[in-house]
């Protein structure tokens, strides 16, 4: 994707290969027939966008401009990164040599795989426009690639060439989302996300990121994780991909295997820590997986898919997974077993990702309370003595349990007035209490609030360098209303939180 402000992550763009790869250059031209149906596919995608600002959650940011490339598909839709349309506003489309854009919007969105549909509002531009083939299998090694899209440097479709260098099954970003991810040498700019790539005359995949600091390695998502998305698409909404969450650990070490006193012949992924400690949990701390359906798991976590190509046996969740759950063979303290291990499409999280969406806030007072999230992260960083003792680093991964269902941060400092007068700067604390009682959640704390009698708020922070602060309660209801009309404020809190607080 292209933008004025910020160079975004997701683009690509091939190099020319060089003389010693002649014969290979020529074995991936593509038929006449299928360049023109590539070209007449690819489109452009510009989007206005306004994300979200964390330290200000009551506001968006400035808004940006930006492009990026897209792809027709079946169903007279286009297929694009989510990142090209994330927090937009507005997004339009514009075909290979049209003049004219066309208004869309998006109807599906899955940041965790970085994809995105979109619906035009024309459906007559579809009509010279027909889908791309899609290839059913993975690509080979060094087999040729055509990359087309429209990357910064000029305004017309570019068509640049590499080759398949590497499959690997590995996580995608936030929210954590691990996949088949193809890369190739290729040169990366922005502009690209969302282009389709081409071999043997059938798309292999979308264009989405590149590695920082380094030349000619860009990553393509495969047809594999485009059709399982379309496929939870088709059902209404897209709701992930099966996993597992334990944590798990190779079983290379000699000493490892000794303690365990596993047969020579066994090999597998050691259980460090199951995701749940339940006693109905199937998995137990120190079990060896050495099997997932019928494919046998290598001490380094690894399986054979095909002869030439071993990628992390997490992969077969989503080949393998029937009605939530996949078969595992495990060791567990020398004899060996079968299970049905649980794989759900998602997975409770205590400091959660946004996922596309706006922050959660509420304002009492001078005092900001906002959900935490990931993308928060970076606030308790730029308040590092804030970020003293923070379960905000402490406990990512975590699930939720009975005393937290979630974190609540103050992102921004104490608003201006005579309540503040002594405090220092608050920003990035957790908060641990608010007159004695343990937060939990966000809604739980406005709820709280809403209903609180006592002459005194004293909120206390989850931060061992934080300070506690009191405010009159009956003064901070109060002035409220002056704070947000002083600091131009347009709403005391998200609209979630708002139905809580003028509830009953």
């Amino acid at each position: 994707m292209t933008t004025s402000r910020t160079v975004l992550h997701g683009c690509l763009l091939m190099l020319l290969l060089p003389p010693a790869f002649g014969a290979a250059k020529a074995a991936g031209e593509p038929n006449p027939k299928i360049a023109h149906a590539a070209e007449s596919a690819v489109v452009k995608v510009f989007a206005t966008m306004r994300r979200p600002d964390l330290a200000h959650p009551w506001e968006k940011s400035s808004p940006i401009e930006a492009s990026g490339s897209g792809v027709v598909i079946e169903g007279k839709r286009i297929l694009t990164n989510a990142h090209v349309v994330a927090y937009a506003s507005q997004v339009q489309v514009q075909g290979n040599q049209a003049g004219d854009k066309v208004s869309a919007t998006v109807v599906a969105f899955a940041p965790g795989i970085d994809l995105a549909v979109l619906k035009l509002d024309d459906d007559s531009f579809f009509d010279t426009r027909p889908p791309l083939p899609r290839a059913t299998v993975l690509p080979q090694i060094k087999e040729p690639v055509l990359a087309y899209g429209f990357p910064t440097g000029g305004t017309t479709l570019s068509i640049t060439r590499g080759i398949v260098s590497r499959i690997e099954f590995v996580p995608y970003g936030m929210p954590a989302t691990s996949g088949l991810r193809i890369q190739i040498d290729a040169a990366i700019n922005p502009g690209n996300s969302g282009g389709p790539a081409i071999a043997n005359d059938k798309m292999i995949g979308l264009a989405f990121s590149h590695l920082a600091n380094a030349e000619n390695i860009g990553y393509i998502i495969p047809n594999e994780e485009v059709e399982l998305f379309l496929k939870g698409v088709a059902s209404g909404k897209y709701d992930g991909k099966p996993g597992m969450y334990d944590e798990l650990q190779t079983l290379e070490n000699p000493a490892l295997r000794g303690f365990l006193k596993l047969d020579p012949a066994v090999r597998g992924m050691v259980v460090h820590r199951p995701d749940q400690d339940t006693a109905d949990y199937p998995l137990k701390e120190w079990d060896v997986i050495t099997r997932i359906a019928d494919t046998p798991v290598d001490d380094e976590g690894m399986v054979s898919i095909r002869s030439d190509l071993r990628v992390g046996f997490h992969y077969l969740i989503q080949q393998k997974a029937k009605n939530g759950t996949i078969a595992l063979t495990i060791v567990r303290a020398g004899r060996t077993e079968q299970l049905q291990m649980p794989v759900p499409t998602t997975r409770p999280m205590l400091i959660d990702s946004l996922k596309g969406e706006y922050p959660s806030y509420f304002i009492l007072g001078p005092l900001v309370f906002e959900r935490a999230t990931l993308e928060a992260i970076a606030l308790v960083r730029a308040h590092a003595m804030a970020s003293l003792g923070t379960p905000l680093l402490a406990r990512l991964g975590d699930r939720p349990d009975p005393d937290r269902e979630e974190l609540v941060i103050i992102p921004a400092p104490l608003f201006p007035h005579p309540l503040s007068k002594g405090y220092g700067d608050p920003s990035g604390s957790i908060v641990k209490s608010v007159n004695g009682t343990p937060v939990k959640s966000l809604a739980q704390l406005v709820a709280f609030l809403r209903d609180l009698k006592d002459e005194y708020v004293t909120v206390d922070f989850d931060n061992r360098a934080s300070e506690a602060v009191v405010f009159p309660r009956s003064q901070m209801v109060g002035a409220t209303e002056a704070i947000l009309t002083d600091s131009g404020v347009r709403a005391q809190g998200s609209p979630d939180m708002l139905k809580i607080w003028d509830g009953k």
